[in-house]
């Protein structure tokens, strides 16, 4: 009796445990009551937790120099939609050339009685060509010829080759151009062109210009009326080096601080192509992805901060997948208001909030370490923007001649969280994204 008493005791406490087991652990169960190994706890997925993120899925933005096609100047839209996140930012090419242009036509409008200093009839120009492969470059030449006149067609599209010496107007490239002002005719010679190239290879390169203006002053002399620049820092090199004693107006591109200041010395004028609206853009499109939120925050709708961009300083061309940011002239009626080239746009200069915004770090690169432009008006923005919107960037400052010397410096691209590309060549898009492939 005590022996039979003893085991319904017994197996009512291991009826007991195993009901308590259930209740604590309902995942230890199933419908049928049958025991099952404990489930392990799923892990978030890293790309939505911030975790880690393959290379190839980094948020990328080229900026400056388009993924494009040098001879045709065709979008690499390979590079274009390299992963969801890849984005251009640059400005718009084609209004600022043509902006340009329009500049020039204007300062020899209104000087027409003192712009021929020989009296020849003949207003002749001289244009220092910074890259022929750049579509930027091509776009700015083009610009300058279409205002003067001197443009010649090939298949619809202007010309944009250097011309070399043209002292008799016979160049194939361009041709006299007429412009009638006052009721007078005048001829439009483009009288020299050329690739300011140095020997080690590096374009848009300002001591190359500065030598240059030399030379073509000692074939033409007195017949240089104008000299055009497709940007400032070979505009201002051909200034100092010449045209500033002698009162030849000299027009560039960029509105670096030095050339702005020179319009009060006599340097005929820049474009603006709202440098400090592009530096925000090219981070600020970043942070937007590293974020998770739609790209247009911060952008055309205003973030939790209140930073946003008008309609007047940039456009969105969806099919480019390119932010441009809107060209403004600058000249002796307006240069005041662009004298800090480094200032943060205003409305897009708010603070965001650590907390909701927490700090990451990009990989940027600067193609020419010694371009003025994009060294002393581009890089200075970027910096302030990179504390503004919480990314600690590294920068890196290429020689301006191979991709290799900024590729090199790329070897753990695991340790960022997006990049900023700025390629020596347009079409060397994938000597980047073959590392972040690999």
């Amino acid at each position: 009796m005590k022996k039979a008493l003893a085991m319904i005791l017994a197996l009512m406490m291991v009826l007991s445990l195993a009901a308590c087991g259930n209740s604590d652990n309902p995942q230890n169960s199933n419908a049928g009551g049958e025991s099952k190994a404990p489930v392990e706890t799923q892990k978030p997925d890293d790309n939505q937790s911030g975790g880690e993120v393959a290379n190839k899925d980094k948020p990328l933005v080229w900026f400056n120099r388009q993924p494009s096609n040098s001879s045709t100047g065709e979008l690499d839209m390979d590079a274009m939609n390299f992963n969801k996140d890849t984005y251009y930012v640059g400005f718009d090419a084609v209004q600022g050339a043509e902006l340009q242009g329009q500049m020039i036509l204007d300062y020899i409008t209104a000087h027409i009685d003192e712009i021929d200093r020989n009296g020849d009839g003949v207003i002749g120009y001289v244009l220092a060509i910074g890259d022929i492969g750049h579509n930027d470059s091509i776009a700015r030449t083009r610009g300058v010829r279409k205002a003067l006149d001197t443009a010649v067609e090939d298949g619809g599209t202007i010309k944009s080759d250097p011309v070399g010496i043209n002292a008799d107007g016979s160049a194939t490239a361009v041709k006299d151009g007429k412009l009638t002002i006052g009721g007078k005719e005048y001829t439009v010679r483009e009288l020299a062109s050329q690739e300011m190239k140095n020997s080690a290879g590096a374009t848009w390169d300002a001591a190359t210009a500065g030598n240059t203006i030399s030379t073509w002053v000692s074939t033409f002399n007195d017949q240089i009326d104008i000299v055009a620049s497709n940007n400032d820092g070979m505009g201002m090199a051909m200034f100092n080096a010449w045209s500033k004693e002698n009162k030849v107006p000299t027009f560039g591109y960029d509105a670096n601080a030095d050339a702005v200041a020179a319009i009060a010395d006599g340097y005929g004028g820049t474009i603006s192509q709202h440098a400090d609206v592009q530096a925000y853009l090219t981070l600020r499109v970043l942070r937007n992805a590293l974020d998770g939120v739609d790209i247009d925050t911060g952008i055309g709708t205003p973030d939790d901060a209140g930073n946003v961009l008008s309609d007047e300083v940039y456009k969105y061309v969806d099919a480019e997948r390119s932010y441009y940011a809107l060209n403004a002239a600058v000249t002796a009626e307006n240069y005041q208001d662009f004298m800090d080239a480094t200032k943060p746009y205003g409305p897009v200069s708010t603070q965001l909030d650590a907390t909701a915004h927490p700090t990451k770090n990009v990989w940027l690169n600067i193609y020419n370490a010694a371009d003025n432009f994009l060294s002393a008006t581009y890089q200075p923005l970027l910096q302030n923007y990179d504390d503004l919107l919480n990314l600690k960037v590294e920068y890196i400052g290429g020689d301006g001649q191979t991709e290799a010397n900024i590729t090199n410096r790329l070897g753990n691209p695991g340790q960022y969280d997006a990049f900023a590309i700025n390629m020596v060549k347009t079409d060397n898009s994938a000597s980047y994204t073959s590392l972040l492939e690999g």
